[in-house]
């Protein structure tokens, strides 16, 4: 099966647009990264990034795969290489080795590295993701935690968007949530996938992306 190409302003924004349109989950499309994409000066000269994505069409193939030994060692490489130019002492430790390829960050006093609403995270997360792209010229989907706030987080948002899917039930009016980045949006939407009361999207562009909780009509 030929891919579709998908462009954005960023490569996770790309992902998601990906998601949206094939109407399945990341771990059932395989993506080739053909430009990074880049912001530019001012907003002067920027490139949006462009992935060509194929759906996996083989039930055996979409299910969690090993990721190959080099992969795994590259991350931590450039993990442990980003950590040491911000000058912090901490251990990278592989949680998964499946796909999505899971690592979180342990030592002390990690604050530094989780940042206001954990937007330092994200931001490592990305970098790290975009140097990796560097090294193995494909899109490896992995998660980047520190001292577990990731899985804090995720409950927390899926608590909340439980909670607010009641007040969109019980009110019959939609409810904007704050901005936020792709993995957390992602966490809302499949949160409330299945839920038979309210639908999802996402609205905005860059960082002022977010989600809009509605009834589901009908």
């Amino acid at each position: 099966m030929e891919g579709i190409e998908i462009v954005a302003a960023t490569l996770e924004e790309a992902i998601e647009k990906a998601e949206a349109q094939l109407g399945v989950s990341r771990d059932q499309f395989e993506v080739e990264v053909i430009r990074e994409g880049k912001s530019g000066i001012l907003g002067v000269g920027g490139k949006e990034a462009l992935i060509r994505v194929i759906p996996v069409t083989s039930p055996e193939k979409a299910r969690s795969e090993l990721v190959e030994e080099d992969a795994v060692r590259v991350v931590t490489e450039i993990l442990d290489m980003l950590l040491g130019l911000l000058g912090v002492k901490g251990k990278v430790e592989v949680l998964s080795d499946e796909t999505p390829l899971a690592l979180d960050i342990k030592g002390d006093d990690l604050g530094i590295l989780i940042g206001r609403r954990g937007q330092t995270l994200v931001s490592l997360e990305y970098i790290t993701k975009i140097m990796v792209v560097s090294r193995l010229k494909t899109w490896l989907p992995l998660t980047v935690d520190v001292a577990g706030y990731k899985k804090r987080r995720r409950d927390s948002l899926q608590n909340l968007a439980l909670y607010l899917a009641e007040q969109v039930k019980s009110k019959r009016r939609a409810i904007t949530m704050e901005p936020m980045p792709a993995d957390e949006r992602r966490i809302i939407h499949l949160a409330l996938a299945d839920n038979p009361d309210v639908t999802t999207h996402s609205i905005g562009e860059g960082e002022d992306r977010k989600v809009v909780i509605l009834p589901r009509q009908g």
